[in-house]
This record gives structure tokens, sequence and C-alpha cells, in this order.
């Protein structure tokens, strides 16, 4: 069985519904953690290296655009939720608001599992309309959130009402995913959510900026192609495109060597009370529910305290992996 969230009713006419549709934006960035944290926790320290690699990287990432999601809902008024009810999804699900045809599973490092994030991170195909329901990409919901911040900003002088201190700005915030940017107006607006979406999906080339330099094995690219060297076995190299696939080295990859076992899409009830595991599983939850917490105020005028998060992650592959 997979579960559904309720979805909003019609388009994004007013600033309200921007809203809503930026506190969706901030679910769907942190429904694909998990997936991803799985996939890595369940390699073993020293095995598959550069497929753990990448697969840190682009948690990193999400991270850094989960962030920037916040910056814009709290920059047109708004409070990212982190801490409701239906904000961690029940997985298996599916991406929030989108058509029903990507699936979110918790599950080991897999073939299988690379293909599914192949699909979480598909690029939009050409000419596709932004969609702000039922999105086939995730650059299509974005698009739609794009053109609704351009389209209201011009009838409501007052949308980036929100104020400066509930910013994360960079002395809050630092991982290798990226450098955050604090959103006071629709360029800045404009800027966070393309770096979304181009680390992402790319656009038009595979690299996850306009024109990066680029050696064979570096992290210069976008989340799809990433996942695409994992899944083909092969780099991608200087010169390579969306169309010719990685033509560069293999890239070392043993599907069944240093994995860890794992059920999949596991909960705390599938294991019996007072069980090793059934403690072990209501660890984990407990510090990712305090995770959620140190993110919530931080995005809700604490930002400090998103200083908190950083023993919290490693806390949490210590508990996953012991």
């Amino acid at each position: 069985m997979i579960y559904r969230m309720a979805k909003p009713k019609g388009g994004i006419e007013t600033p309200e519904q921007l809203r809503e549709h930026l506190q969706i934006a901030v679910e769907l960035e942190h429904s694909v953690i998990p997936p991803y944290l799985c996939a890595f926790y369940s390699i073993e320290d020293g095995t598959n290296t550069a497929a753990a690699a990448s697969l840190r990287d682009v948690v990193l990432e999400e991270m850094l655009h989960l962030t920037l999601a916040a910056n814009v809902l709290n920059a047109i008024g708004g409070s990212p939720d982190l801490i409701h009810q239906e904000f961690v999804p029940v997985y298996p699900s599916y991406l929030p608001h989108g058509n029903d045809t990507i699936v979110l599973n918790l599950a080991r490092f897999s073939r299988e599992a690379v293909a599914g994030f192949l699909q979480i991170e598909h690029p939009t195909a050409p000419h596709s309309p932004p969609q702000a329901h039922h999105y086939a990409s995730i650059g299509q919901f974005y698009a739609a959130i794009i053109e609704a911040l351009e389209r209201l900003a011009k009838t409501h002088p007052n949308l980036f009402r929100g104020k400066k201190s509930r910013q994360i700005a960079p002395e809050y915030y630092y991982n290798s995913g990226g450098k955050v940017i604090e959103v006071t107006d629709l360029h800045s607006a404009r800027r966070a959510l393309d770096i979304i979406v181009i680390q992402g999906e790319g656009r038009d080339s595979i690299y996850d900026r306009k024109h990066p330099p680029m050696k064979e094995g570096t992290d210069e690219l976008a989340h799809y192609y990433r996942f695409m060297q994992i899944y083909e076995g092969r780099f991608y190299r200087k010169g390579d495109t969306p169309k010719s696939g990685p033509t560069g080295g293999p890239f070392p990859v043993d599907w069944h060597a240093g994995i860890y076992p794992m059920r999949m899409n596991p909960k705390s009830g599938d294991y019996p009370p007072t069980s090793d595991l059934w403690y072990a599983s209501n660890a984990f939850n407990a510090t990712y529910r305090q995770l959620l917490h140190v993110l919530h105020d931080g995005f809700n005028g604490e930002p400090r305290k998103l200083l908190e998060s950083v023993p919290l992650m490693f806390r949490l592959k210590t508990q996953a992996q012991g």
C-alpha cells in the first residue's frame, strides 16, 4: 500500500496559494532525503567508495535545496513547517503532490534503488508546461512556482514581506552542497529555485551549473547524471551529453559486496517489542525527530539552531549502521 497526502485544489493564483506550494516544496525536498540516506547508510565504510561519495554529495545538496525552499517561503511571509503530523512520508510513498508515477522507497543500495533515484531526478521533458499539481518532473513543479512568483510580484508589491531575520544566512549554514542564498526579492528567489532544479536535473547539459569545468570523476554533475554513472558503471567525461550517456572510464561499483542487509521500508512495528531491532529503530526515529525539530526552529526565527544539526546527522549514521 502506498500512502497519499491530500492534494490542494486549484492552481497558484494568490500569495496564500504560493505559500502553500512553497511548503509543498519544503516537503518535496525532504521526502527524497531518507531514500538517499538509506542507500548511503547501507554501504559499509571502505566499500563502494565512489558510489557512497556520490550519494553523500547528493544528500548534502538536497539539504541545501530544503534550506533554499524554506528561505523563499520565509521571504514571502510564510512559516516552514517541518514538524506537522504528515511531514515525514510513510514509505513507500509518492513525490508530494506529483502525478503518482514516482515511488519513493527506503531500501539498501542496489541497482533497483538507483533506478528509482533516476526516476526522481529525471530531467523535465522539452516543452513540458509548468505544473503545480500532478507534475511528471520536479522541474515542472518549480517552473509553476517561479511563474507564480513573477506574476504575483507584479500585482502584489509587498509580496516579499518576510523578515530578513528569518533567512538562513551563510554564517548559519555550511556544507559542501553549495552556498545558501538569502532571499529578499524576486531576483534572489529565482536564483534559489534555479539552483534546486539545475543541481537536480541539469539544464540542457549534464552539469549542475551552466558551464562548469569538469574532469572525469569530479562532482560537477547534476544528480540525475551522478546516479546514471552508478547505474551504468561508467564515468561521464568532458564532452558527454544527456544523449550520449557516460562514455568515460569504468565507475567502480559492486552491487553485492559491502552492503548491509536491510528490510525495505522498515518501521518500528515490524520488529518484536523490546527486541534489539525495535530499540534501535525507535532510537533512530527519536534522533530523526530531534533533527526535524532543530531544522524547524532554525527556519522559524532561530537560525543558530541549525548548528545543532551537524552532530545529529553523525549520530543518525552511527545508529543506522549499529
